[in-house]
């Protein structure tokens, strides 16, 4: 899944084309940016995506997502409020955990799904395997620290069901608007999943 920071709302359509045509339509648009709502509002625009918005820290983050047309929502952690503010807006989370423990708070919750972050920090692919040992009923999406290099070590565990990165919408590759080395970026990260 991408891990879109996007700094220009006119670069949104064009990026969810890219992303989209080489085969990830799962697109998370972080708010780490003055125009990330309006990134998210014009990526809910183009078919055959979904858009979510990620980085998602309080309430008023869950609600401002929702109006802008996030159909998902990926938080770093996980907090009472926020997993309430998802449950009241309706909009699907990705909560984060890094530790068993949080893993199994959420678990408690009815999260079945989750994210692993930051991911090489925590310990990478050998930390997330050992927690699925004892917790086989969760899968992750790892994020922070993955790249085209190790994604492979993740996706080759059973309990993860994608891999998150910003490797596939490089700033750089976003500001010269190369949206057909994203493109081949997005199909090269779509083939992991085949091998």
């Amino acid at each position: 899944m991408p891990v879109l920071v996007v700094r220009e709302a006119a670069d949104a359509a064009p990026l969810a084309k890219a992303l989209i045509a080489g085969g990830l339509p799962a697109l998370e648009v972080t708010l780490r940016t003055p125009a990330a709502l309006d990134v998210i509002a014009a990526m809910a625009e183009i078919p055959g995506g979904v858009v979510g918005a990620g980085t998602l820290v309080t309430p008023q983050d869950v609600r401002a997502a929702k109006a802008a047309g996030a159909e998902f929502g990926v938080s770093p952690g996980a907090t009472d409020a926020l997993t309430e503010a998802c449950l009241e807006e309706d909009l699907p989370l990705l909560p984060g955990a890094a530790t068993a423990s949080e893993a199994m708070r959420l678990l408690e919750r009815g999260y079945t799904t989750q994210k692993f972050f930051p991911a090489e920090a925590s310990g990478g692919a050998p930390a997330l395997k050992a927690i699925g040992a004892p917790l086989p009923q969760i899968r992750f999406c790892p994020t922070g620290g993955i790249s085209l290099s190790n994604a492979r070590d993740y996706l080759g565990l059973s309990n993860v069901l994608c891999a998150g990165g910003s490797w596939v919408a490089p700033d750089a590759l976003v500001s010269a608007q190369a949206w057909d080395e994203i493109t081949t970026l997005a199909r090269e990260a779509k083939r992991l999943l085949s091998v």
